[in-house]
C-alpha cells in the first residue's frame, strides 16, 4: 500500500484517530484462534515489556540537561536530531534492554524509546515556564504588581502570548511546594515527579518485521492486522514469539480512500483498544478571505449562542437572521448531581484511609469501584457533549455557507469572586473539549475554526460598541439575572449572549487580517484588538420598511378561512348508559399530541435534584435520553420557512 497521499488543487492532509475494538485474532504458527480474552492478555505481556523499558529511560533521564539536550535539536557532533523520538534518542546513545534473561526484538525497543522521547520532550515546555516564574519570583504570590508581570512575562520563552491562568496555577504549585518544604523548587523536576507511564504499545515506531496494517480490497470497513506477540510474560528466546493475525472492522467515519498508519495498542477493561491514525484528503481552510462568518458565544446553561454575519464589500457588516442557541440544562443538571456524588464517596473514601481500620479494607475497595464508575460516567458525559454541542456548531456554518467559525479564546477565564456555586460550574464546562471538536469536524468540511479575544464582546452593543445595561429578562420578570442587555446609545436591546455572538463575529471578519496559526499547536488565532479595526467591527442594522407605507411591492398572498373542525363521519354507535357527568361523543379532539415527557416542562440545574418521599421523578431521573436534554433552536436566517397553510383546503 502506497503511503503517498496524492492531493488535488485546494486540498490538504489531515490526520486524524480512529477508536476500535480488537476481538479476536488467530496465531499464525500453530493455527490456533485466540478468543479476546487470551489476545488480551498476550498484547498485555507486551506492553508490560514495553512500558518496563520506558520507566528505566525515564528515571534516568528526567533532569533538566537531558531534557535541555534532547530540546536542542543536535546530536554532540552538532548534526541535527532526526523527527522520530526513537532515532533521536539513538543518536544521543539514550539505549535501554529488557530484563535479563528476556528476549525482546529490537522493535519493541524502539516503541518503548519513542514512548520515553515523545515524555522528554513534552516536559520542555513546563519546565521553561516553571524556570521563567522562579527567575522573577514575586514578593506575594497570590497578587503580582504590574511591573512583576511584565517581568515573569519576559523571563518565559514567549511569555508575551502565554495566558495568565497559566502564570497563576504554576505560581501556585510553586508556592504550595514552598509552603510543605521550607524553600522553592529548583526546576520543575523537582517539582513533579517522573511522569506515570502509559501501558501501551507504540506501532507507529515499528516497521514490517514487528507488525503490518492491510485494508481490504472487496470491504473498505475490514482490515488485517498482523504483529508478533509474545507466548509467555518472560520471552526466554526469540520463538516465543509468534505472528497473530487481527481482524480489525473500521467505523464508517473512515473514508474509503483513507492512507492507514500501524495503530496504538492500549488494554482497557480487559479488551483490546486499537488507536488507529489515518490520514486523507480534506479542502484547505482558508486564513483570509472570509465574508460570511458564524460566531459562537460561550454560557452557562445556554452552552452555545451562534449566529451568521456577513462582511460586504463596502466594508459594512450585517446579521443574517436572529442566531440560534444550543441549550443543555438537563444534561449540566445530570452532570452537577454525579459531580455531588464523587465529591460524597471522595470524602469517606479519606476519612475511611485515616482511620487504618483492617476492618474497612472491603469498604475501601467497594468505593474505589464506584469512584471510578462515577468517574467514567462523568467523562462519558462530557465526551457525548461536546461532541453534540460542536456537531451543531459546525452544521449551523454549513447551512449558513459560511467559511470560518470564530469563538472566544476563554482558556484563561477562572473562577473566582463569584460564589462557589458559580465558581465551580465555571470552572468544570467543557469549553476546551467543544473547541477540539469543533476544529476536528469543521475541518472535514474545510472551514476554519479561529479564536478571538474575549474582551467587551457581551459588554459593549454590537451596533455602535456603547457600554450596555444588564437587567433582567423582561419575559421572566420574577427572575432576577442580568441576561437583557439595554443599549442607551441606539436604543438595540435583546439577550445578552444574542448580542455577543454578533460581537464576536463582526470583531473576526475585521480583524481576519490578523489571523495567525499558533506554531505550539497549530490553530488559528486572533491575539490582539487593533482600535482601528474595532471601530469597524460594528453589525448595520438591515432597513425596515416603514408601517406607514402601505404600498403594495408584491401580489397578496391568498389566505383560506380557518378550516373547519374536523368532525366524525358517522355517527357514535348505541353505547350502555354510563356514569352520569361524561362527555358524550361529538368533535374529534383538536388537541396537540403529548411531546416527551423530558421536553414538557422547562430544565433547570434543579431538574433531577434528590426527590421528596413519596414524590415520583420523571425525566432525566428516569433516563429519558441524552438528547432530550440538549435542545438546539432551529436557525432562522434570511430566508423566511415556507407557510404550509396556504392554499390549504377543509381537513373536513
Amino acid at each position: 500500500m502506497s503511503r503517498k497521499l496524492p492531493l488535488a488543487d485546494g486540498e490538504t492532509s489531515r490526520t486524524a484517530c480512529a477508536r476500535t475494538l480488537v476481538h479476536s485474532g488467530v496465531d499464525e504458527k500453530t493455527g490456533e484462534p485466540l478468543t479476546a480474552t487470551v489476545l488480551a492478555e498476550r498484547v498485555g505481556w507486551c506492553t508490560d515489556l514495553a512500558s518496563g523499558m520506558v520507566a528505566s529511560l525515564l528515571g534516568e533521564h528526567w533532569n533538566a540537561a537531558s531534557v535541555s539536550t534532547l530540546a536542542a535539536g543536535v546530536d554532540t557532533g552538532g548534526r541535527k536530531l532526526p523527527s522520530n523520538a526513537w532515532m533521536a534518542l539513538r543518536r544521543l546513545g539514550w539505549t535501554t534492554a529488557a530484563s535479563e534473561g528476556v528476549k525482546v526484538n529490537d522493535r519493541i525497543v524502539r516503541a518503548a524509546q519513542e514512548q520515553a522521547g515523545r515524555a522528554l520532550r513534552s516536559v520542555k515546555w513546563r519546565a521553561d515556564v516553571v524556570t521563567g516564574i522562579l527567575a522573577a519570583w514575586p514578593a506575594d504570590p497570590k497578587k503580582r504588581t504590574a511591573a512583576e508581570w511584565e517581568a515573569v512575562r519576559a523571563a518565559i520563552p514567549g511569555g508575551e502570548h502565554l495566558l495568565s491562568s497559566v502564570i497563576r496555577s504554576r505560581t501556585r504549585q510553586i508556592a504550595n511546594f514552598e509552603r510543605k518544604n521550607g524553600h522553592l523548587p529548583a526546576d520543575v523536576f523537582e517539582l513533579e515527579p517522573a511522569p506515570r507511564v502509559a501501558r501501551m504499545l507504540l506501532l507507529a515506531a515499528c516497521d514490517g518485521q514487528q507488525a503490518s496494517i492491510e485494508r481490504s480490497v472487496t470491504e473498505a470497513t475490514k482490515v488485517l492486522l498482523r504483529l508478533q506477540l509474545p507466548t509467555r510474560p518472560d520471552p526466554q528466546k526469540y520463538a516465543d514469539w509468534t505472528w497473530v493475525a487481527c481482524p480489525v472492522t473500521l467505523p464508517p467515519t473512515v473514508p474509503a480512500n483513507a492512507v492507514l498508519h500501524l495503530p496504538t495498542l492500549r488494554i482497557v477493561d480487559g479488551k483490546v483498544r486499537a488507536d488507529l491514525a489515518y490520514t486523507h484528503p480534506v479542502h484547505k481552510a482558508q486564513r483570509l478571505g472570509h465574508t460570511v462568518a458564524v460566531g459562537v458565544d460561550w454560557g452557562l446553561n445556554t452552552l452555545l449562542s451562534a449566529g451568521t454575519a456577513r462582511l460586504h464589500p463596502d466594508g459594512t457588516i450585517t446579521a443574517l437572521g436572529t442566531g440560534a442557541q444550543f441549550r443543555a440544562r438537563g444534561v449540566l443538571a445530570k452532570q452537577y448531581r454525579l459531580r455531588h456524588l464523587s465529591e460524597q464517596l471522595h470524602a469517606k473514601a479519606d476519612q475511611y484511609a485515616r482511620l487504618a481500620d483492617s476492618a474497612l479494607k472491603t469498604k475501601q475497595s467497594v468505593l474505589a469501584q464506584e469512584i471510578k464508575h462515577v468517574s467514567n460516567r462523568r467523562s462519558s458525559l462530557n465526551d457525548a457533549l461536546a461532541w453534540a454541542a460542536a456537531r451543531w456548531a459546525v452544521d449551523q456554518a454549513v447551512t449558513a455557507g459560511a467559511t470560518v467559525i470564530y469563538l472566544e479564546d476563554l482558556r484563561s477565564m477562572e473562577a473566582g469572586g463569584m460564589g462557589r456555586t458559580h465558581n465551580t460550574r465555571v470552572s468544570q464546562t467543557v469549553r476546551g473539549q467543544i473547541a477540539d471538536r469543533m476544529r476536528h469536524l469543521a475541518a472535514e468540511v474545510g472551514i476554519a475554526v479561529v479564536t478571538i479575544p474575549p474582551a467587551n464582546t457581551s459588554k459593549h452593543c454590537p451596533h455602535c460598541l456603547n457600554p450596555l445595561r444588564h437587567r433582567k429578562a423582561p419575559d421572566k420578570p420574577t427572575i432576577p439575572g442580568w441576561r437583557w442587555a439595554l443599549c442607551p446609545s441606539c436604543r438595540w436591546q435583546g439577550d445578552r449572549d444574542q448580542g455577543a455572538w454578533r460581537r464576536i463575529a463582526a470583531r473576526g471578519l475585521a480583524h481576519q487580517t490578523k489571523t495567525v496559526v499558533d506554531k505550539t499547536c497549530g490553530t488559528m488565532v486572533i491575539r490582539k484588538v487593533v482600535e482601528k479595526m474595532e471601530a469597524k467591527a460594528v453589525i448595520t442594522a438591515t432597513p425596515k420598511t416603514s408601517r406607514n407605507d402601505r404600498s403594495k411591492t408584491s401580489p397578496t398572498r391568498p389566505r383560506t378561512n380557518r378550516p373547519a373542525p374536523r368532525r366524525r363521519g358517522i355517527p357514535s354507535p348505541a353505547r350502555p348508559s354510563g356514569p352520569a357527568g361524561k362527555r358524550p361523543e361529538g368533535h374529534a379532539p383538536t388537541g396537540r399530541n403529548r411531546l416527551p415527557r423530558a421536553a414538557l416542562r422547562h430544565q433547570d440545574v434543579t431538574t433531577i435534584s434528590t426527590p421528596a418521599p413519596g414524590h415520583r421523578p420523571r425525566g432525566a431521573a428516569l433516563g429519558a435520553g441524552f438528547h432530550l436534554h440538549a435542545h438546539a433552536t432551529p436557525p432562522r436566517w434570511a430566508e423566511p420557512a415556507p407557510n404550509p397553510t396556504v392554499r390549504m383546503g377543509s381537513l373536513n
